[in-house]
C-alpha cells in the first residue's frame, strides 16, 4: 500500500490518553511528537510508524487491603461471611474505585518498513511488545505476512566460531562484552564487560561447551550492537561521527535527518550481518538456490530507494 493509505488506516486507531477507569489504551502517534501530525513519515522511501501505550497499575496489596475492609464491614453488619463470588466483585469494584488515583505510564515504540526491501525492524524490549505491535499492524496492513529471518547458521553456532577462532567476520569487529551460558544442568554463566575477548580463557569456555548467547560487535566501525542467541540486536549505537549536529539543525530537518542516517546505516549492516550469519535461510527454497539470493537483493537496491545521506 501507499503511504497515505497507511496513514488513512492508522487513523482509524490513534491513541487516547486512558480514561478515569480505564488500564490500558494502545493506538499510533506521531513519530515527530507533534499533536495531529502525520502518523506515517517517510524519509528517503523509509516509513516510520510509532506505537504509544499507556498503563495504569493498582498495586495488588492495596486492592486487597481494600477488600478485606469491605468483607470486615459486611461480617460486621450482617454477620454473614461473603462467598467467593461476592469477594471477587467487591476486589473489582475496589481497583475500579482505585483506578482514578493509579498514576499511569507511557511507552512507545518506533516501528520502521522498508518497502523496497520488504523489511519490517521494530524497537521493541520484548517479543511480547514486538507480536503486539505486528496484531496491529495486520490489521491496518491487509495481507500483511511478517515472518522473522532465519539464517543458515544459528547466532549461537556462528559466535562460539568466531570466538573459538578470535577472528570476526568481514565487516565486524568484536567488542568486549559476552555472555556464555553451560548447556549441561549445571546452568553456569559467564559474562565478560568491559573485557577482552580475544583471549585462552574464552576459547577454553567455548570448548568446554559454554554457548554464547550475547556478543557485543561493531560493524564498519560506525555501529555497535549486541548480537543475542534469538538474533535480536540490542543496544544499538551509532560511533562518534556518524551523527554530526552543530545545534543549528531545525527540529524538522534534525529528524528526518537522523531518520536517514539511522535507517541507511543500518539498511546495509543487516545485509552483512546476514551474510556471516550463512545468509538468509529461504523456507521452501530448491536446494541450487543461492541462501543469500533475498539478501543481496535486499542489499543491492537502486539509488533512488536508499536513504539519503
Amino acid at each position: 500500500m501507499s503511504v497515505e493509505q497507511l496513514e488513512a488506516q492508522l487513523l482509524t486507531t490513534p491513541f487516547i490518553a486512558c480514561g478515569m477507569t480505564q488500564e490500558r489504551s494502545v493506538g499510533w502517534i506521531s513519530p515527530r511528537g507533534e499533536d495531529n501530525g502525520a502518523l506515517v513519515e517517510s524519509v528517503g522511501g523509509q516509513w516510520i510508524v510509532k506505537l504509544m501505550t499507556e498503563s495504569k497499575a493498582v498495586p495488588a496489596a492495596v486492592i486487597k487491603r481494600k477488600t478485606d475492609e469491605r468483607v470486615a464491614q459486611i461480617e460486621a453488619t450482617t454477620g454473614r461471611k461473603p462467598g467467593k463470588k461476592e469477594v471477587s466483585n467487591l476486589k473489582d469494584d475496589a481497583k475500579l474505585e482505585l483506578l482514578p488515583m493509579a498514576f499511569s505510564k507511557q511507552s512507545s515504540i518506533l516501528v520502521w518498513i522498508d518497502p523496497a526491501a520488504r523489511m519490517l525492524v521494530i524497537d521493541a524490549a520484548s517479543a511480547s511488545k514486538a507480536d503486539e505491535v505486528l496484531t496491529l499492524l495486520a490489521k491496518a496492513m491487509e495481507g500483511l505476512a511478517a515472518m522473522p529471518l532465519q539464517t543458515t547458521l544459528s547466532p549461537v553456532t556462528a559466535m562460539a566460531g568466531w570466538l573459538s577462532s578470535q577472528e570476526p567476520p568481514a565487516y565486524f569487529s568484536v567488542d568486549r562484552e559476552c555472555e556464555l551460558k553451560a548447556g549441561d544442568d549445571s546452568k553456569a554463566v559467564v559474562r565478560y564487560s568491559h573485557h577482552a575477548l580475544d583471549i585462552e580463557e574464552v576459547q577454553q569456555h567455548v570448548a568446554a561447551g559454554k554457548l554464547p548467547t550475547r556478543l557485543a560487535m561493531t560493524w564498519q566501525g560506525r555501529v555497535s550492537f549486541v548480537l543475542t542467541e534469538a538474533l535480536v540486536l540490542k543496544k544499538i549505537g551509532f560511533v562518534d561521527g556518524v551523527f554530526q549536529d552543530d545545534g543549528s539543525t531545525a527540529k524538522d530537518d534534525r529528524f528526518d535527518a537522523d531518520a536517514a542516517i539511522a535507517t541507511g546505516e543500518i539498511r546495509k549492516l543487516i545485509p552483512d550481518l546476514l551474510e556471516a550469519l550463512g545468509g538468509e535461510l529461504v523456507i521452501g527454497a530448491a536446494p541450487s538456490t543461492p541462501v543469500s539470493a533475498s539478501v543481496g537483493a535486499a542489499g543491492n537496491a537502486s539509488a533512488a530507494d536508499s536513504a539519503p545521506f
